[in-house]
C-alpha cells in the first residue's frame, strides 16, 4: 500500500464510520516502532506504523485508523481527545475502535545485562545495570578496591577470562 492509497483509505473510512471529512494528510511513518499510529495535535496529520499493515493486515491497519480518527475529529470538535477522557472511550466503544493495537513481536530491552563486582578484600559481592568504573567506585563496606567477576549476557568470553582472573587473585 502506497501512501495515495493510505490516504484515500483514511479518507473513506472517515466519512463511513464518523460522517465527517478528513481534511489533513495520513502516511506511513518507518520511524514509528511500538506504536500502531499517532495523531499530530499541531498539524493534525496522523502517523501510522507500515509495520503494523505489514504483520497483521488490512483488518488491524483499519482499526488503528479509526483509533486516530477518533483523537482527529474529537480535538477538531473540542472535546476531549486523549485516552483518559469519558468523549475519546465512548467515541472508540460506537465506531468499534480499538483502545491499544496489537503489539508487534518482541520489545526489545536494550541491555539486560547483569554485572557482578567483588570487593578485594572483604569479598562482598554487588549486582549493578549499569557497568562502573573500578578505579572510581571502591567497597562500602572496608574501601577496599571492586573488581568484575562476571554479568549475565553481553560479552560472555571478556567477562569469563576478566572473572577467572580475579577470582583466582581473590581466592589465593
Amino acid at each position: 500500500m502506497d501512501q495515495k492509497q493510505l490516504q484515500a483509505l483514511v479518507e473513506q473510512i472517515s466519512i463511513r464510520v464518523f460522517g465527517k471529512p478528513f481534511r489533513h494528510t495520513a502516511f506511513f511513518n518507518p520511524r514509528l516502532r511500538t506504536t500502531g499510529g499517532r495523531y499530530m495535535l499541531q498539524t493534525h496529520n496522523i502517523e501510522l506504523n507500515q509495520k503494523h499493515y505489514e504483520q497483521f493486515g488490512e483488518e488491524e491497519l483499519i482499526a488503528i485508523i479509526k483509533h486516530e480518527l477518533c483523537h482527529y475529529h474529537l480535538h477538531l470538535e473540542g472535546k476531549g481527545y486523549r485516552h483518559r477522557d469519558r468523549d475519546f472511550r465512548e467515541l472508540l466503544q460506537k465506531v468499534g475502535a480499538p483502545r491499544y493495537c496489537r503489539p508487534i513481536g518482541q520489545k526489545t530491552d536494550r541491555s539486560k545485562t547483569i554485572y557482578t563486582y567483588i570487593c578485594t578484600s572483604c569479598g562482598l559481592t554487588y549486582t549493578r545495570k549499569k557497568r562502573m568504573n573500578t578505579a572510581r567506585y571502591v567497597c562500602g563496606n572496608c574501601r577496599g578496591r571492586l573488581t568484575l567477576t562476571g554479568s549475565k549476557q553481553g560479552d560472555q568470553q571478556l567477562l569469563q577470562s576478566v572473572s577467572k582472573r580475579f577470582v583466582d587473585d581473590i581466592l589465593e
